[in-house]
Formats: C-alpha cells, structure tokens, sequence
C-alpha cells in the first residue's frame, strides 16, 4: 500500500537531466554520501537521513556526543543496528548500554529513545511498515 502523503515516492537523488533513470540512479545508495536520502533533524544533536521503500524504510541517525533524543513511541516495528560508537538505549523503561555491532528490535507501540556514548554514534534504524511522517524533510520525531 503506498504511503498515502508521501513527499516523494523514494529517497534517492534521482535527477539527471533528461537521461533514462538506472537501477543504479534510483535504488543504490552509500551511508556516507550525505546529499542522499531526506534529511531530518531529530532534535538537538541528533540528525538522520531516510530512505523510503513501499513496504520497509531505513534511517540512517547521527547522534552527537552525550545528546538525548526523546523518549517516544509509534506503531511501526523499528530494528536497530550501532554501526559506529556506543550509546544507551531507552526501551520499555530500561537503560542498556549498546556499542558497535550490537542490534535490537523496538516492537510497535513500546516507548524508546536514545542518548549518544562520549564519541557519539552511528546507528542504521528500518522500519516496518514505513512511517509516513518521515516521508519529508524536516524536524522531530513525527510523533506527540
């Protein structure tokens, strides 16, 4: 089912001219190529970019040096995976210490968030189904 006010239909920069859009234009993308994907800022120190498939998506977030994001939760399923650094993560009221390599699954509905280890953190989150509110470029969680 598509997303129904989706900004764009996909994440990619996928404009090159008048030319036949590839494979490679339209559906590969690198994790530090910062042009790609939306951004978001999530809220202070805490940056992301989104990449946006029909049924699953990937968020790419950067988390500063010590910055919190909120405690907060929605319906969707959220795996998480530290590419680079530590962090603690809030889940379902617990504090658990996570550095690179380790993985986790966030179930739809469970409250959860993240504070960044002293060197920050790199973390790979998809979603299933796709949240909507980040369809588009902007700020904060999308969620009350």
């Amino acid at each position: 089912m598509p997303l129904k006010n989706a900004c764009k239909p996909n994440a990619s920069k996928n404009t090159k001219g008048g030319s036949a859009m590839t494979q490679k234009d339209t559906n590969f993308f690198n994790i530090d190529d910062m042009s790609q994907g939306i951004a978001r800022t999530l809220t202070d120190g805490v940056t992301t970019r989104i990449f946006a498939g029909e049924k699953a998506m990937i968020s790419i977030v950067r988390i500063e040096p010590n910055a919190t994001g909120a405690i907060h939760s929605h319906p969707q399923e959220q795996w998480g995976l530290m590419i680079e650094g530590s962090a603690i993560r809030i889940q379902g009221g617990e504090e658990i210490p996570v550095k690179k390599g380790d993985f986790w699954v966030s179930p739809g509905g469970v409250k959860h968030g993240v504070i960044g280890g002293p060197d920050g953190a790199v973390i790979l989150d998809v979603f299933s189904p796709p949240r909507e509110e980040y369809t588009c470029p902007g700020s904060g969680f999308g969620v009350e």
